[in-house]
């Protein structure tokens, strides 16, 4: 019979649920620091190389003190789901930085509205719903970018199609777009130009904040009355290009006006609001 079947909890391994551990798991004698590597076995017993600490023997205890399973704790589990996450994390987060940084330096360096103080850096990328979810900040633009799961095709993504996504804080606008390296993507623009901001640090903290904030059901109600004043804002402008004679453009900003942005709502007023929302293509990501 082997741990793993007779399924006794020990600590430290992920609060002491053993099966949350995987078969590669490094384990660690906390009494006196051995470390059994299923890579390597345990010639003391004559168990096998690539033999999981959860199928060792009922009977084995540490070589070295006698300890038994349970003062066992994990010491790295490359093999674990957060693991396993993290690395997709890096893999599709250096590619989507790559990308954009190949457009930086081809296209955009010599730009006028460029913030040279400004790179490219994916920030706050976590699983969400299965795909990945961050902001991606350059020298000319801050979107929110989520990628496809794992084993899911944005190949076929139209350029420039717009799609809402919902969030705990409320609906926001992605264009679906395609690059080389990244595939296809679906971007929010957030900031776009950078000129507001005076340092990488600084556009990094409003990163982290539109994170936060997009994940923050108190924000929703925000949220929908924005939708709600400017979709009260776009009916007046069609009556008003429909009628010979009507209210003229200044006597209809105060209703605009008053409809928090986007941008203002998510990053909690750490930057100033800039140019209206815009598609999210090659020049916003």
């Amino acid at each position: 019979m082997t741990l793993h079947e007779t399924g006794p909890r020990f600590e430290g391994s992920y609060m002491g649920a053993g099966a949350k551990i995987s078969p590669a798991a490094v384990m660690e004698c906390k009494i006196c620091w051995t470390v059994y590597d299923p890579a390597r076995g345990d010639d003391t017993r004559q168990v096998l190389p690539g033999t999981p600490f959860l199928a060792l023997p009922e009977d084995w205890t540490c070589p070295e003190c006698g300890a038994d399973h349970q003062q066992f704790m994990v010491l790295d589990d490359p093999g674990s789901d957060a693991a396993w996450v993290a690395e997709r994390i890096a893999a599709q987060t250096a590619a989507l930085v790559a990308d954009f940084t190949e457009v930086w330096h081809a296209k955009m360096r010599d730009v006028p509205i460029v913030n040279k103080a400004l790179h490219v850096e994916a920030v706050g990328f976590c699983e969400h719903e299965g795909r990945l979810l961050g902001v991606l900040l350059s020298p000319w633009f801050m979107n929110l970018v989520l990628l496809p799961a794992e084993g899911e095709d944005w190949s076929e993504l139209r350029p420039g199609a717009k799609e809402h996504i919902a969030f705990p804080s409320g609906a926001y606008e992605f264009i679906h777009n395609r690059r080389e390296l990244v595939g296809g993507y679906k971007a929010c623009s957030l900031f776009s130009p950078m000129e507001e901001f005076s340092s990488q640090m600084q556009a990094l903290e409003v990163a982290r904040a539109v994170m936060g904030a997009l994940f923050d059901p108190e924000n929703r109600a925000e949220t929908d009355r924005a939708d709600e004043i400017r979709a009260a804002r776009e009916a007046e402008l069609a009556a008003v290009a429909a009628a010979e004679e009507g209210p003229d453009e200044a006597s209809l900003q105060p209703a605009l006006a008053a409809a928090p942005t986007r941008r203002a709502l998510l990053s909690g007023g750490l930057a100033a609001p800039v140019a209206d929302e815009g598609a999210a293509g090659e020049g916003t990501a």
